[in-house]
């Protein structure tokens, strides 16, 4: 019998000043359930920003190997990928330049 790794959890940091919210316990008012649920918007949002970024810096490595990659591919393709091997990268900073001024 093969035994199977547990996967790895997908764990972030988390500011220090974050707060622990009680699931069980009610908002005290609507207001501060507006705040909670505005907080959790903007976490997720930053989340999925974080996963852009990623993948930006994926498809330009992948881009790379394209425009490096000779006869194989078209001429056409080679020279986009180029393009995008270059730019990926910088806009990949640019979002993360602006999500580091969020937070």
């Amino acid at each position: 019998m093969r035994k199977t790794r547990p996967a790895k959890p997908d764990l972030h940091l988390v500011s220090a000043e974050a707060e622990i919210y009680d699931l069980m316990r009610p908002p005290v008012t609507t207001a501060d359930r507006v705040k909670r649920l505005q907080m959790e918007a903007r976490a997720l949002a930053v989340e999925q920003v974080e996963a852009l970024e990623k993948l930006l810096l994926e498809a330009a490595a992948m881009a790379q190997e394209i425009a490096d990659g000779g006869d194989a591919y078209p001429v056409g393709a080679r020279e986009l990928a180029g393009r995008l091997a270059s730019d990926l990268p910088a806009k990949a900073q640019t979002l993360k330049a602006v999500v580091s001024r969020t937070l």
